[in-house]
C-alpha cells in the first residue's frame, strides 16, 4: 500500500509541547525539537511526502 501525505497536513498534527513540540502520525506520539523531523519520521513509516 502507498501512502502518501502533503508535508503542510502533516504539520497539522504537530502542537507545541513547553520545550518543544509533539507531533502524532498513526496514533504515535514523537516529541520533536524542529518542525523539519516530521518528514524524517513520516518517510521512516512509509509515506512518500508530497511538497
Amino acid at each position: 500500500m502507498v501512502k502518501t501525505a502533503t508535508f503542510e497536513a502533516l504539520l497539522e498534527s504537530v502542537v507545541e509541547n513547553g520545550d518543544g513540540w509533539l507531533f502524532t502520525l498513526e496514533g504515535k506520539q514523537y516529541r520533536i525539537k524542529d518542525k523539519d523531523e516530521v518528514r524524517t519520521i513520516a518517510e521512516s513509516h512509509g509515506y512518500i511526502i508530497i511538497y
